[in-house]
């Protein structure tokens, strides 16, 4: 008879239990995102079940696992480092997700041939460590040389965009996208990098233009253009009918004295304009509304104003032009103001923007995305976003590897040898750690729709045989050099995914209970 002993709503998952929910949480999470991989991956429709309206389609394994509720605590953690993937290198979360549920279904095989998870794990290090050897061994560092570095670069976005909706413009797209990285100058800030989604025209009439563009008009009867702009960007209220104190009340006994109230409303509005007028600025930017009484007072001195520029574009405006916001201007010698060359109106699509040119931060830009779908344009933009998140990593660790499956190849030749140098079990796990590997390319080339496990031996003979730039051309389904094709990536991309999906799957090998309990509530006091 067993005894119960967790209290009422906790249920227990046992050893062979707990471990198979955890393994089948991570595989079926894997198998969601498999056929988002490589230049052949299909993408996925999400749709809201709560908003009919809102629906979304990505290619991007994070953006895909982050929408998706779920519920198995094993899938997760595979969750988690598709995340952890995206804030750290930007690209690759796919690949992380699937080489982690690869993982664990090679430790479920082995467990079932009664081999200790410790052991696993122990095999697991071991061959994670010769995995990321191999890497470095087999990475080319090109960053003192410019020309063949912009190379790099422009290879590695190209890369990077085959996968994802952009790949029929990917010759476009990656040279703005390294266009933009480069003006960086190595800081891997994106903020300076502002993107903007016009709905309209189709996605190769997107461009990257200098400096910034912000999505306001200027004031009525306000100048068009303005040179050498002295721009004080500020955060304030310059709205003359409210009084600021909240539940305030006004008696008056005439109308008179209504209109006193309102001079001096209007009196205390012209004594904010003037302090702002002693700044010798020609732009007056404002994150919240500015009423018509102190707009003309704005164009009548001469001054452009810019009204309820929202928050990011305040802020990013502040440090790309090099001032600081501001909200009291008693101290006009303290303040850092703005400045750049030019500041006009331009049309994009059928509406105006405002644009700013030759801004102190030399390093910021604008990509104006255009599209014909909503949804087309967002994906357009988290695809553009992961070129630039990792070419802008790139450019702090220059060194590249090769993708096309040759990289994982080469790991996976390596790990196979620390298996044949291995005595015992654990010379069992670090084979399955190798046969992982395998499966990348082998999924690339399922999503391409040729026969994997041919194309997956030659490249393996090949690799073996000393050809060690050999990968798949996915578009002929043959093997052929990487490095002629330019099919480059990031190493460190490469690197985060073997670490961390080695990681991951040792995190869920260790588990083997699941306790699901109710938290504590005020009335189980006991």
């Amino acid at each position: 008879m067993s005894v119960q002993i967790l209290g009422d709503q906790a249920t227990e998952e046992r050893a062979e239990n707990a471990r198979m929910s955890a393994f089948v949480g991570a595989i079926a999470v894997g198998d969601l995102v498999k056929s988002t991989l490589g230049p052949k991956g299909m993408d996925k429709l999400l749709q809201s079940s709560s908003d009919i309206g809102k629906s979304m389609i990505t290619n991007d394994g994070a953006t895909i696992l982050k929408s998706i509720p779920l519920d198995n605590p094993a899938a997760k953690v595979l969750v988690n480092i598709a995340k952890v993937q995206d804030n750290e290198v930007g690209d690759g979360t796919t690949s992380v997700t699937v080489l982690s549920s690869e993982l664990l279904k090679e430790a479920e095989k082995l467990i079932e041939r009664k081999i200790h998870p410790q052991t696993i794990i122990e095999g697991y290090r071991i061959a994670r460590n010769v995995a990321l050897e191999a890497l470095e061994k087999a990475s080319v560092n090109n960053g003192s040389n410019a020309e063949l570095f912009r190379k790099d670069l422009v290879n590695i976005a190209r890369t990077t965009l085959s996968s994802k909706i952009l790949s029929q413009d990917k010759e476009f797209f990656s040279n703005l996208a390294v266009d933009a990285i480069l003006r960086l100058k190595g800081s891997t800030d994106l903020n300076n990098i502002q993107i903007i989604k016009k709905a309209g025209g189709k996605l190769s009439d997107s461009f990257l233009d200098e400096g910034f563009i912000l999505e306001k008009k200027f004031g009525i009867n306000q100048p068009k253009r303005i040179e050498n702009a002295k721009i004080l960007i500020a955060n304030t209220s310059m709205d003359t009918d409210k009084v600021k104190v909240f539940g305030a009340k006004f008696k008056v006994d005439s109308t008179a004295k209504l209109a006193d109230l309102e001079k001096a409303e209007k009196v205390k509005m012209k004594n904010k304009v003037d302090k702002i007028k002693k700044f010798g600025i020609n732009v007056f930017i404002n994150r919240q509304l500015i009423y018509d009484y102190p707009e003309q007072l704005f164009t009548d001195a001469k001054i452009n104003s810019i009204e309820h520029a929202d928050f990011d574009g305040v802020d990013r405006l502040a440090l790309v032009t090099g001032g600081e916001v501001v909200s009291t201007f008693d101290n006009p010698e303290r303040v850092k103001l703005g400045q750049c060359d030019l500041i006009e109106e331009v049309l994009i699509g059928e509406d105006v923007f405002i644009k700013f040119s030759g801004v102190a931060a030399g390093k910021a830009c604008t990509i104006v995305l255009r599209g014909a779908t909503e949804q087309g344009l967002d994906e357009a933009e988290r695809s553009l976003h992961d070129a630039l998140s990792v070419l802008s990593q790139t450019t702090r660790e220059t060194k590249t590897c090769l993708g096309g499956g040759c990289s994982e190849m080469i790991m996976s030749k390596a790990v196979d040898q620390a298996a044949a140098n291995e005595t015992g079990k654990k010379a069992l796990a670090i084979e399955a750690f190798a046969r992982a590997l395998r499966q990348l390319p082998t999924i690339l080339a399922d999503n391409a729709g040729f026969d994997s496990s041919d194309l997956v031996t030659k490249l393996r003979s090949a690799i073996y045989n000393g050809m060690t730039t050999s990968g798949l051309d996915l578009y002929k389904g043959v093997v052929a050099d990487m490095r002629d094709m330019g099919i480059v990536e990031s190493f460190k991309l490469k690197r985060a995914v073997v670490s961390s999906a080695a990681e991951a799957s040792e995190v869920l090998l260790r588990v083997d209970n699941i306790i699901r309990a109710k938290p504590r509530t005020a009335d189980r006091n006991h």
